[in-house]
């Protein structure tokens, strides 16, 4: 009853266009205004909570103490008991649902992540609200899509909307929100995805700001560069925001992999307490620490600043950072990369005020230009610091400053640390997502690769009854026409000829052709001279040398584009086999892996089933050029062939070893017995196979099952895989071994 009435409701959603799409993603901002102000409350008031828990024993730093512990503990335990995907950062979860499952992330992961944060900010968690609410919104998107019958990449859109509109929320920054899901989370700029992302994060923006105000959103003073000298202070700025950015991420890096007891319990109780003794000596580096970066990135004078004791809080915000990001509550790098930067500009203004005579430093704005910096070492989001402290500060007075610090953070961090805070997450769990630019996919062909090259052409001096001849000795309806010099003046088509009344021996190509062509250059996308000859109705378009556009190279035709199409189609199979990887990869101890075919190797122009294969290792795809083939026995492999492997810990190695012999005899040396090969078996329909174990049939000595091909698919088998009638097992065997093998599933069932 009630599925037939959500049916109805939503059926109307599903059959109409954008209008209806850009609706929800309003829709989906709304929602995550209102859930990032529920976080932000939920940590106030937690908060509030342990400094009342504070009151009544007659100190804060031993309250901090007992509740910070049992707040993450109690964290970790939600998360693990209910939804494993809350604990963390949340921006990695946000990234790789959208990478490899479609932009799914459960709806239980909005009011659940909501807790484990509170839990774990909220009693002194040294970590951002940023992150989590990336996830919340990803949550939200993700679920109002899917229940409105949205297609795949409308679900996409709408979870990058609501990461978006979280970070437009948290910073009252719409379009810092924007860029964020953009550059982080989708990791491309589609302009498919771009209006719903703007409307969800200014939406976000507006919405949190009606309930919470402007007291719990950070906000700084407009600062100006006041000499043009200082823009080399901001450059070594740039310089040691990398450093701190790659020790951040050395350090967090270094504390997740710690491992510290058996019992999985004592982790989050064990951390929780190390950063409360860090609080104890140093109570600023609790919570967010918003509102200690507001009061430096507001400083107009260097005099209130100590560089020593800001260095000191700016490590003891380091460590109790990555102690909470690795016990396994809920809280983000975000906001704790912020505030590493805005100490690290401060203390930077202090140092070197005393030397500095050409103008008055303001600490306020290094502090501002180091929090961008920094924050674009750890992410590498160059656009979004640049644009969330202009949405901060309200002013484009830093904006050189900004620009030469961040840009020159982001080029030395990835140098020294190739990944960012959150690829660093998910590298840890095996994933590591391929980045590429969501467009036609006929951007990605040349002309010049699928053209025509040398083509027929005629000279302006032919007759029309001569141009007939060459249109039907090379079956062709259109050809580009050449001056005396062989420039390039024109294109003549049937339909020229059929204007001037046919073909005839008085009337000259230059008097019916057509002038001054469209013309396209050997580097010129497909998908762009597909759009001109869609809009201009032609049907070919004369090539030209990139250097001079009277130099005649080659002509594409309509023919080209299915050429160009099927080129792309294998690159975008390429990439979408990466994505199938990262699905499959589930089993513990294995993995995928690529093996080059050598030249002149004993698997070149060799059948893939006298390869021999290590027990465990199963060919998944062969890659040769731009074709990707479904191996079998009989397929024959050349030089240059990449195989796509899945095979368990250390055994490809062993693949790679015996690719590499070079004669027939080291493959004899390898196979062990020049007798030995491999075989295909077919299991037989209600035989003593069909239906059992592996362990259960009396597999003979000598022969080895090394894989099972079950409808398309190609399985790892061991003892407790059962068979089925039509298996195709391959297996490694001498041909004695082989015969008394077939003999034995041959036998009928008992």
């Amino acid at each position: 009853m009630l599925r037939r009435l959500w049916d109805r409701l939503v059926t109307p959603i599903r059959q109409r266009g954008t209008a209806v799409f850009l609706t929800l993603s309003i829709a989906v901002g709304v929602v995550v205004g209102v859930a990032a102000a529920a976080l932000i409350g939920a940590v106030e008031l937690l908060g509030d909570s342990v400094s009342w828990f504070g009151d009544r024993i007659g100190d804060q730093r031993i309250a901090i103490i007992v509740v910070l512990p049992f707040g993450i503990l109690a964290a970790w335990w939600i998360a693990r008991r209910f939804a494993p995907e809350t604990s963390g950062d949340g921006v990695p979860e946000a990234a790789e649902a959208l990478a490899i499952r479609s932009g799914y992330i459960p709806s239980r992961a909005a009011p659940l992540k909501i807790v484990t944060t509170a839990l774990t900010i909220g009693t002194g968690g040294s970590a951002g609200r940023e992150g989590p609410i990336v996830q919340i919104g990803g949550s939200i998107g993700s679920s109002i899509a899917r229940h409105t019958g949205l297609g795949e990449d409308r679900v996409r859109s709408l979870v990058a909307a609501g990461a978006g509109a979280a970070i437009g929320a948290s910073f009252n920054a719409p379009i810092a929100g924007m860029l964020f899901a953009m550059e982080v989370i989708l990791g491309n700029f589609a302009i498919r995805h771009l209006n719903a992302v703007i409307l969800a994060s200014v939406t976000a923006a507006v919405t949190t700001r009606s309930i919470v105000g402007e007291d719990l959103i950070l906000r700084a003073f407009p600062h100006r560069v006041r000499d043009p000298r200082e823009l080399l202070l901001y450059a070594a700025l740039g310089v040691l925001a990398a450093l701190v950015g790659w020790l951040f991420l050395k350090l967090t890096d270094r504390v997740e992999s710690l491992q510290v007891s058996s019992v999985n319990w004592m982790r989050p109780l064990l951390w929780g307490l190390a950063v409360g003794a860090i609080a104890w000596a140093e109570p600023e580096v609790l919570g967010t620490g918003q509102e200690f970066v507001g009061s430096l990135l507001n400083l107009v004078s260097a005099e209130s600043v100590v560089w020593g004791t800001l260095l000191l809080i700016g490590g003891a915000k380091l460590i109790a950072t990555a102690l909470t990001l690795g016990s396994g509550g809920s809280g983000g790098a975000f906001m704790p990369s912020l505030f590493v930067g805005a100490v690290l500009g401060a203390a930077f203004t202090d140092l070197v005020a005393p030397v500095w005579s050409f103008s008055v430093l303001e600490p306020g704005g290094f502090a501002v230009v180091g929090m961008a910096a920094t924050f674009a070492a750890v992410a590498r989001a160059p656009l979004t610091s640049i644009l969330i402290v202009f949405e901060i500060t309200q002013d484009y007075g830093l904006v050189l400053p900004l620009m030469l610090a961040t840009s020159l953070a982001t080029f030395l961090a990835d140098r020294i640390h190739p990944l960012s805070v959150y690829s660093m997450a998910l590298e840890r769990r095996g994933v590591r997502l391929s980045r590429r630019s969501e467009v036609d996919l006929l951007d990605t062909v040349r002309v010049g690769d699928v053209a025509s090259r040398s083509p027929a052409a005629v000279s302006t001096t032919m007759t029309i009854d001569e141009v007939q001849l060459v249109f039907d000795e090379k079956r062709m309806h259109g050809v580009p026409v050449l001056d005396g010099a062989g420039a390039l003046v024109g294109v003549i088509t049937v339909t020229d000829v059929l204007r001037a009344g046919g073909p005839s021996p008085h009337v000259r190509v230059e008097d019916v052709m057509t002038p001054r062509p469209v013309t396209a250059s050997p580097s010129t996308p497909v998908s762009v001279v597909l759009e001109k000859m869609a809009s201009l109705g032609i049907g070919r378009v004369p090539v030209v040398a990139e250097e001079d556009p009277t130099t005649l190279v080659g002509l594409f035709r309509r023919e080209d584009a299915v050429k160009a199409y099927h080129r792309a189609l294998g690159q975008e199979v390429h990439h979408d086999l990466d994505r199938s990887r990262l699905q499959a990869r589930v089993a513990p101890g294995t993995d995928f892996h690529e093996v080059v075919v050598p030249a002149g190797s004993v698997a070149d122009n060799r059948l893939l089933k006298e390869i021999p294969l290590p027990s465990g290792v199963t060919v998944v795809s062969v890659m040769r050029g731009n074709r990707v083939l479904v191996p079998q026995g009989s397929t024959r492999l050349t030089a240059g062939d990449i195989l796509t492997v899945f095979a368990r810990h250390g055994l490809h190695e062993q693949l790679l070893e015996r690719m590499h012999a070079d004669d027939t005899a080291e493959l004899e040396m390898v196979i062990g017995n020049d007798e030995a090969r491999f075989f295909d078996l077919e299991v037989p329909a209600r035989s003593v196979a069909d239906g059992r174990a592996i362990r259960e049939v009396a597999v003979p000595g000598g022969c080895t099952i090394v894989s099972v091909r079950r409808d398309g698919d190609v399985l790892i088998p061991d003892g407790s895989s059962v068979l089925a009638a039509g298996d195709v097992l391959t297996v490694f065997a001498k041909p004695e071994s082989r015969r008394l093998f077939v003999e034995r599933l041959r036998a009928a069932a008992d």
